[in-house]
């Protein structure tokens, strides 16, 4: 593994850093509810393999012909690991998962990926010890996780599917680890190319593993409907060349728990418009546990633009930082990579 290096080219303005969150809040917002009607008639893994290969197809083709240099073979071995962890895993399971649950609520689960950012960078080597409001966010955001699925898995209450809500979580787990990672792993220097090759790995990992579990004799072409035909497209150009290129960018020039807060935007968006679209309906507890996770997602945002101390370190005062703005200027190091893992 190469050792990071702070990347010396000039800054993106704000204008472009906040056109990119908002891709990722509202296009992923909306992405929940286009799985919903693109596994109507398409099996999961197949429709989730089919999206990223096709997409990652047209990223890396697209990079390669406007000036990207090929990546070495330690290159895509670990694009491959953050898009098997980001993708195959994290939206893999996401899409499984929307047979069981609706798509608000998928949202809402995916919403940890907050939670378990901050756990896994304080986790890594060299990495930033959560504030304490960070750690007040993590005992509300995960108290809102057992409000939701608690009293589903020890009553009879079946509201919400206890092994789909599980599943979600691990998901958000697997998402967290390749979005933390993929910082620290030496990678290409287009990020349009790491983004083609993650998805063409995680696309051929979906595609093996619808193929495995016997999806190909359960689709009939001649079934599948407009809707969910145009959902696939929706999601192939919308969510994956615009939104995950554009949070794979933000994970270069913003702080991972910064580019986490997307997971408070997009389960309002897609709790809205399952509910206003699909007629999704949601009790009383799932509002409220909603209320908890997404509250502590926003106490862990705001800790975030607060200067983080380095682990054995006293936690800096409270500073205002701008949410959008990239982390502050470090003195710059030589520049030194040898080929190896990159993200």
């Amino acid at each position: 593994m190469t050792t990071p290096t702070i990347d010396s080219r000039p800054r993106p303005s704000r204008t472009r850093i906040a056109l990119a969150f908002a891709a990722v809040y509202l296009v992923w917002g909306s992405t929940y509810l286009a799985i919903l009607y693109a596994i109507e008639t398409i099996p999961p893994f197949l429709m989730a393999g089919t999206r990223f290969l096709v997409a990652g197809a047209i990223l890396y083709l697209w990079a390669r012909l406007t000036g990207g240099t090929r990546p070495s073979k330690a290159q895509w071995v670990a694009t491959a690991i953050t898009g098997i962890l980001m993708l195959a895993v994290g939206n893999g399971a996401v899409t499984w998962s929307e047979q069981r649950i609706p798509s608000g609520l998928a949202a809402l689960f995916v919403a940890t990926v907050a939670l378990w950012m901050v756990l896994l960078e304080f986790l890594r080597k060299n990495g930033t010890r959560p504030t304490r409001l960070s750690i007040l966010g993590l005992m509300l955001g995960f108290g809102g996780v057992a409000v939701l699925v608690g009293p589903a898995a020890l009553t009879n209450a079946r509201d919400v599917d206890v092994l789909a809500a599980l599943v979600l979580i691990g998901a958000s787990l697997s998402w967290a680890a390749g979005s933390v990672y993929s910082r620290v792993l030496a990678r290409p220097a287009s990020a349009a190319l790491g983004s083609g090759m993650q998805m063409l790995a995680g696309g051929v990992v979906l595609a093996i593993v619808g193929l495995s579990a016997g999806e190909l004799t359960q689709l009939d072409v001649a079934e599948v409907t407009t809707r969910s035909a145009l959902s696939v497209a929706y999601l192939i150009v919308f969510g994956s060349l615009v939104g995950f290129t554009a949070y794979a960018w933000l994970l270069r020039v913003c702080t991972p728990a910064a580019v986490a807060t997307y997971a408070y935007v997009n389960p309002m968006v897609a709790m809205f418009l399952g509910w206003l679209i699909a007629g999704e309906e949601f009790s009383p507890r799932m509002i409220i546990a909603a209320a908890i996770i997404l509250s502590g997602v926003a106490l862990i945002n705001r800790a975030s633009a607060r200067p983080a101390a380095k682990p054995g370190e006293p936690v800096a005062p409270p500073e205002r930082v701008s949410r959008l703005a990239p982390p502050p200027a470090a003195t710059p190091k030589p520049h030194r990579r040898k080929v190896t893992r990159p993200a």
